[in-house]
């Protein structure tokens, strides 16, 4: 039986080149890495806290241990299985014709992809578009329902600011309105926020768009509760979940949802330009695609997938990345991430200028989280972790009902170590003037 030191040592080894990556494919350490990983025991809290657990995880990626990526919100890198099959389809497609290898071969293997990201998300497989992030995704559906002058579109002050523009073009082409509301920062009363959508709700309301998770706070929207309300009124409920898939423990089909799109290079640390794009079936009619589809596939989800010649080696290479995920565990994840959280996010806290916006409660939020220090320019703050400590985060800004608040979004992933977020606090500590 190989010891967890042998099998870091193997991975450890695979990334130092071409030839010995190819022998740790052959090597089954993929296959290991998920007897190790079933080998622990405990809830998913208990797992959070074992770093025994978390050490072949991290060994998992390739990532320069010199820079701190906490901005995983952004873009995650992939697991080194990932990386492997990725460049792996891309050399077959280039050493066969590509009408054989692309279109007569890999398209077809993508339906495997598909099959297995419904099954683990559960929804039927003719339900899942494959895309290439969660903006193309949400645009499909933004620009796919009829819209007529004076017709009403409902989202937030705290959407993503490309659906936002989505909305506002079709304002200065067709005539539409947009109408915003304005979530409490923290948001901790669900009762609360589907109230502010049900009031926002007129005789003119053709669509509602809604965050899974608000990509500025990391705070959690009672999704399931708004797409019922979108129901019952008659108006389809888009769902922004670019945050949400693989990040905390759901699926869509316990949502009761119609329409959500997520990009896949985040919390699934799948490929970059990789999404999916969910359409409950008795709906695909309704929806036109962004790019031309034949009207025979009018009922189809794979009308959605019309872009043309495109690479299929990252779609395929999905699946690997969904194996570590469920290796992991989506608890075991989620447990983890929330204690990354409240690592840093606990800790900055205790200084009486730090401001930590997003609720810590777990029902609230999971992996993503924003502070603020009084007094401080938190652009310049986030310029420093980088340019001094090569720390990456980002700044965001957002409205609140007593003014605009500036802040730092912290994003840590499963391969985020216990070090690096005790540096990324010190750090902080010092630049404020922290005991």
């Amino acid at each position: 039986m190989r010891t967890r030191r042998a099998f870091l040592g193997t991975i450890g080894g695979a990334a130092l080149g071409g030839g010995v990556l190819a022998g740790f494919v052959r090597s089954g350490v993929a296959g290991e890495l998920r007897r190790v990983l079933a080998s622990f025991g405990g809830t998913p809290a208990e797992i959070a806290r074992n770093e025994a657990f978390w050490g072949p995880v991290q060994a998992a990626f390739t990532i320069d241990r010199s820079i701190v990526n906490l901005n995983n919100g952004g873009v995650s890198p992939s697991p080194l299985q990932a990386q492997i099959a990725q460049k792996r389809h891309l050399d077959s497609m280039n050493q066969v014709p590509p009408p054989v290898a692309l279109w007569r071969v890999q398209e077809k293997r993508a339906e495997a992809v598909r099959e297995r990201l419904a099954r683990q998300f559960a929804v039927d497989a003719e339900e899942i578009a494959l895309t290439r992030n969660a903006s193309e995704g949400l645009q499909i559906l933004q620009f796919g329902f009829d819209l007529s002058a004076g017709d009403e579109v409902l989202c937030t002050t705290h959407d993503y600011p490309r659906m936002i523009n989505t909305f506002r073009q079709r304002e200065r082409r067709e005539g539409i309105r947009l109408v915003q509301v304005q979530l409490p920062v923290p948001a901790e009363n669900d009762d609360e926020v589907v109230s502010l959508y049900a009031r926002a709700i007129t005789d003119r309301t053709r669509l509602i768009l809604v965050s899974h998770v608000v990509f500025l706070t990391g705070q959690i929207l009672p999704v399931a509760r708004i797409a019922a309300l979108g129901r019952e009124r008659g108006i389809p409920v888009i769902i922004d979940g670019a945050h949400a898939l693989a990040h905390f423990d759901f699926t869509l089909g316990e949502l009761d949802c119609e329409f959500y799109a997520t990009s896949l290079h985040k919390w699934l640390c799948a490929p970059v330009g990789t999404g999916l794009l969910y359409v409950r079936k008795e709906r695909i009619g309704d929806v036109w695609p962004l790019m031309a589809a034949p009207v025979e596939r009018a009922e189809d989800i794979r009308k959605f997938e019309e872009i043309g010649t495109h690479p299929e080696a990252q779609t395929l290479a999905i699946s690997e990345s969904l194996s570590l995920h469920q290796a992991i565990g989506p608890a075991n994840k989620a447990a983890r991430l929330r204690y990354l959280r409240d690592r840093w996010a606990r800790r900055l806290m205790r200084h009486p200028r730090v401001r930590v916006h997003t609720s810590l409660e777990d029902r609230f939020s999971c992996g993503i989280a924003v502070f603020s220090v009084d007094g401080e320019d938190m652009g310049a703050l986030n310029g420093m972790l980088w340019n001094e400590h090569r720390i990456l985060t980002t700044t965001v800004s957002f409205p609140t009902g007593a003014g605009t608040v500036h802040a730092i979004r912290v994003s840590p992933s499963v391969y985020t170590t216990l070090e690096e977020i005790d540096r990324f606090c010190e750090v902080v500590e010092r630049a404020i003037g922290a005991s």
